[in-house]
């Protein structure tokens, strides 16, 4: 394995890491808010899944844009 397939291999996992972290995020923040029965802890756990899906929208992409080859 070249050098190059290492490095892209690593970012490739680095995306999909975020990816599956923002989800973890998400479904912890919809348990949380689901099964709370104050308000505040409702208000927590939809702020916590707001968040996480914005992780997920947002972190992959802009490290796909980071780390585009040049002159592509």
């Amino acid at each position: 394995m070249t050098p190059d397939d290492t490095r892209a291999r690593k970012r490739w996992l680095a995306i999909v890491g975020s990816r599956l972290a923002g989800s973890a995020g998400a479904v912890f923040g919809l348990i949380l808010a689901a099964r709370s029965h104050d308000w505040p802890v409702k208000v927590l756990g939809v702020a916590i899944t707001l968040s996480a899906l914005a992780v997920i929208a947002i972190v992959p992409a802009s490290l796909a844009h980071r780390w585009r080859t040049p002159g592509s």
